[in-house]
């Protein structure tokens, strides 16, 4: 059986053999090539006859050089560089069989035509400069042209006066030793509490003497602050510890923003503490933490789960309510209905029968899951509940907090729209704590887990976000419910409205203020 093989590729540039014909090629569709002709300006081919084409051959690919450090090409005499630019001209003839700005059409040279390699093209270039008086090898013209490669025209300049160009040290006079001293005691420091210059550069000594160097190699302390400050540029050495970790811990490339389009194409899960006393089972008056999973698409917080210690197995319960509808509880009122709000409920009753009695707040299937390195997400619950619903499992880098802003952000905003209008709130640390919040009249966990849930259906999900804006209208905001009907179908299905946006707009302005009034009697009635 023949052996697979892939298929040529043809750029703009390349000279191939076709129809017993050196031709170039001008330009290349994903249908056809346009080619040189000797009879026509040009000849236009489709691809598949060209590839099938008995002779056809692609003969030479031009190599993109490196492009030459300006500054350095002009630290050469006048004369280096004239002969450099009269190497380059021969180098190009060995490498593509060719000298440069030839006519079209016009056919290689005898020695540099189609079949030969590059050793033998070397070997020909120094029989031709050896006849024209230049008394030089094969090897050397193979090391101008791997120079040339390598570095561009600076490469053949260097070659030609190696004293043109003096490389700077990067960190001037201090010896290596030093550096790499420097570079230990700094790196020493991304994990531990913060210290100034003057630990560091007591803490570079002792390394060097522990490495069998001379502590008289120190240059002035005056140096070495000059050099601390060229290499701690950017770290956070000497500042925020927490800004420093995640800095030493991210990406090393370039990064952006993740762009999603669609409700559950990416999802993000935290834990957090809530700043809120809660009246636990056994009568111990505690602080609960709060996990949360929202999603970016539509900023839809899909489920939240109290929980006095969060756990693996909460996690996986987190998980579990996200795909599952959220059905009405007693004492909600209608407004709460999906069937009441701006959902699709008529074609996502198609899809699940237990939306009939669902509440406004769409069941998202997540298709990847943004999480840190926490424990509990990283546990092998978790990871098997991930595996098993065929969630791609995506952790941060360490110590990056900012690669899951969203649902950082979202639980900012339970303390400051939520949190702060319970009974027992603590702020969000000691100096903004009052005077014994724990005896105040506190909730009990399954209560404040019924009212995180009714909140999160009635506020939140109603709520115009920010982050969530009409492309066409960007002083337009949406809501996460508008955001996710949006998202999976057109303007004129929205809701039970057949006008359009305007219905649409008019019915979500009288639902938020339903909504949100029983809420708000809610909390007064227990005295606030």
């Amino acid at each position: 059986m023949g052996s697979l093989k892939r298929p040529p590729a043809l750029a703009v540039g390349q000279r191939v053999r076709f129809e017993g014909q050196v031709r170039g090629g001008l330009e290349v569709t994903a249908q056809a090539a346009v080619l040189e002709d000797a009879e026509t300006p040009h000849r236009v081919v489709a691809l598949i006859d060209l590839f099938e084409t008995a002779d056809f051959e692609i003969l030479f690919q031009p190599e993109r050089m490196p492009l030459p450090a300006s500054g350095l090409l002009e630290t050469f005499a006048p004369e280096v560089m004239k002969r450099a630019l009269w190497w380059e001209e021969h180098i190009l003839e060995v490498l593509h069989g060719l000298p440069p700005d030839v006519e079209p059409g016009t056919p290689p040279r005898p020695g540099y035509g189609p079949g030969t390699s590059v050793t033998s093209r070397q070997k020909t270039k120094a029989a031709e400069l050896a006849a024209l008086g230049h008394e030089i090898k094969s090897g050397a013209v193979g090391l101008r042209r791997r120079r040339y490669t390598e570095d561009g025209l600076v490469g053949p300049a260097r070659l030609v006066d190696h004293r043109s160009v003096r490389k700077r040290k990067e960190f001037g006079d201090a010896p290596d030793a030093v550096v790499a001293a420097m570079r230990q005691a700094i790196k020493e420091g991304v994990e531990t509490s913060t210290r100034n210059g003057s630990y560091l550069i007591w803490r570079t000594g002792e390394i060097l003497r522990e490495n069998g160097g001379d502590p008289a190699e120190l240059p002035s302390r005056r140096t070495l602050y000059r050099l601390l400050d060229r290499l701690t540029a950017g770290t956070h050495t000497t500042g925020s510890a927490v800004t420093r970790r995640s800095t030493a811990h991210g990406a090393a490339a370039p990064f952006g923003e993740l762009t999603v389009s669609a409700p559950g194409e990416v999802m993000q899960i935290d834990s957090t503490p809530l700043d809120v006393m809660v009246r636990l089972d056994d009568g111990v008056v505690g602080k609960v933490e709060l996990t949360g999973m929202i999603d970016v698409a539509s900023r839809t917080l899909t489920a939240a789960v109290l929980r006095p210690t969060t756990k693996s197995v909460d996690a996986s319960v987190l998980l579990a309510r996200t795909v599952t509808p959220e059905l009405m509880r007693p004492g909600w009122i209608d407004a709460l209905k999906m069937s009441r709000s701006v959902l699709p409920h008529r074609r996502l009753l198609t899809i699940d029968e237990r939306l009939e009695h669902a509440a406004a707040k769409p069941v998202i299937v997540p298709e990847m899951i943004v999480c840190d390195h926490g424990k509990v997400f990283v546990s092998h619950n978790f990871r098997a509940s991930c595996r098993f619903l065929e969630i791609d499992f995506q952790p941060t880098h360490k110590g990056s907090p900012f690669e899951k802003g969203h649902i950082k952000k979202m639980l900012c905003s339970v303390a400051t729209m939520f949190a702060q209008f319970l009974r027992g709130y603590t702020g969000r640390n000691t100096d903004h704590r009052g005077r014994h919040p724990e005896e105040e009249n506190l909730w009990s966990l399954p209560e404040l887990q019924e009212l995180l849930d009714e909140w999160i259906v009635a506020h939140w999900q109603n709520r115009p976000h920010e982050g969530l804006r009409d492309p066409d209208h960007p002083g337009r905001l949406f809501t996460p419910n508008q955001k996710y009907a949006a998202l999976v179908v057109l303007p004129c299905e929205v809701g039970d409205a057949a006008g359009g946006w305007l219905p649409f707009q008019r019915s979500v302005s009288a639902v938020v203020i339903v909504v949100v009034q029983p809420l708000r009697e809610r909390f007064a009635a227990f005295g606030f």
